[in-house]
């Protein structure tokens, strides 16, 4: 995807992260953990780095002195219910100073599957547990692709994100949009966004290589710019 490498940004205006328990992390101990959990665009899909991989390079070439561990918990097809009730192995467990939980693509691409309000309800409930523990979490939503905008899923898919943004502001965690970031690429940075998926996707719903890259980068840039971390060396 040679023009996406060209022309789009990350555009760091989007996020603003808080991370003192990462930052304490970092500070104090020489391995610090974290947890990527959720559905495929976590796990990642045949022929594409999953982007955990990727943040784990990125923080362990930022961080040279530190064993970062970026431990990746997707499971493909899965929502935030299903999710929810693997927080205690694969979360609570590995003991991670952040968790970084992608919901919401399922709810909207299996929308007969998946009931809104029961989705809303985990996110909640798993914020809720995760509130109780030494860790920063940063909520990540639903990729701005052809099988998630096209026709009624395009309403669907914006509901669904107004519905994690609403919970991650009252739990008051971090919020990644990538449907917004992916959206100004389409819309401002003019790549086609059929760009933006990976090939041979007949679903046209998975992320390509360059767009997993570059939605990466944007969130290790909110993470390293954030006000508790920039200033670590």
């Amino acid at each position: 995807m040679p023009e996406a490498s060209r022309t789009c940004e990350t555009h760091a205006d989007l996020f603003s992260f808080k991370l003192p328990l990462f930052s304490e992390s970092l500070k104090r101990q020489r391995k610090p953990r974290v947890v990527a959990i959720g559905s495929s665009s976590t796990a990642g899909e045949p022929g594409i780095m999953p982007y955990p991989a990727r943040l784990e390079t990125m923080l362990r070439d930022r961080f040279h002195h530190r064993m970062i561990d970026v431990l990746n918990r997707g499971a493909s097809g899965q929502e935030a219910p299903s999710e929810v009730s693997r927080f205690e192995p694969d979360v609570f467990a590995e003991q991670p100073s952040l968790v970084i939980w992608q919901v919401g693509t399922n709810a909207v691409f299996r929308n007969v599957a998946f009931n809104f309000d029961d989705v809303e309800v985990a996110i909640a409930v798993g914020l809720r547990w995760l509130k109780d523990l030494p860790v920063d979490v940063v909520m990540m939503d639903l990729q701005y692709t052809p099988a998630l905008i096209e026709g009624d899923k395009l309403k669907m898919s914006r509901d669904m994100v107004a519905r994690i943004t609403r919970a991650a502001a009252a739990a008051e965690v971090n919020m990644f949009s990538r449907f917004a970031l992916m959206e100004r690429w389409v819309t401002r940075d003019g790549i086609p966004v059929d760009k933006l998926v990976r090939a041979g996707d007949g679903d046209r719903l998975h992320m390509s290589d360059c767009a997993t890259d570059l939605m990466t980068a944007a969130l290790f840039q909110a993470i390293k710019q954030s006000p508790q971390v920039a200033g670590i060396p």
